[in-house]
């Protein structure tokens, strides 16, 4: 039985991370999870070897670690394909600096681009242009957070970028998800105008690599 609720956030994973001896970043892992289960699945097993490995231990600590590791594989999992798209990337709130969550989405980004590349011709070759051009996009979004250290929280205009970003990555991982899995009866396929508007441009200095729709 899945512990799908509101409690399940950022914090809770770092926590879990840090009394492993552990502080990387969890949105790289997100990342990495949310790419692998939209291009076909990831097992419960192989997710939760994925995160000992990332933390450097043969087993979570705890029972309750491990709980908390394999809720994350079926929270998102669950999300990624409800009709209401619910799914949010893993990602610290506003009680985190503008610095760390911009960081934390370009963690995100790259490890969302990790799992991707090893998806292979055929696959990519059934991708909808819109698919391609938001995946493109988020590798815009990456390369335009390299310097997210200089986010100032003071900045209302830098918030509302970062916002802006995060759900144009959150739309591209549904649509991947969508196009991956077309006989899903929970999924209807996110429409032209549910992607961001006017693109990327002037977004934190992020600049689309193609036209967007």
């Amino acid at each position: 039985m899945a512990i799908i609720n509101d409690t399940f956030d950022f914090s809770l994973v770092a926590d879990h991370f840090l009394a492993h001896g552990s502080l990387n970043n969890p949105s790289f892992l997100d990342g990495q999870l949310v790419a692998a289960l939209a291009l076909d699945d990831i097992s419960a097993e192989d997710w939760l070897a994925r995160v000992c490995a990332s933390l450097g231990v043969e087993q979570p600590a705890t029972r309750e670690a491990g709980e908390v590791f394999l809720t994350w594989r079926t929270r998102n999992q669950e999300r990624l394909a409800a009709s209401e798209m619910s799914f949010e990337p893993l990602l610290p709130d506003d009680m985190f600096s503008l610095a760390e969550r911009g960081q934390s989405l370009r963690e995100w980004t790259l490890g969302f681009q990790e799992e991707l590349a090893g998806a292979d011709d055929d696959v990519r070759s059934g991708w909808s242009q819109a698919l391609k051009d938001a995946l493109s996009d988020v590798e815009a979004i990456s390369s335009g957070l390299a310097n997210a250290e200089d986010l100032d929280d003071d900045n209302a205009e830098d918030e509302a970028d970062l916002f802006a970003l995060a759900d144009h990555v959150r739309m591209a991982a549904l649509l991947l998800y969508t196009e991956q899995h077309p006989g899903n009866p929970d999924v209807e396929k996110p429409s032209d105008d549910q992607l961001p508007e006017g693109g990327l441009e002037g977004s934190l200095g992020v600049s689309s690599h193609t036209d967007t729709h």
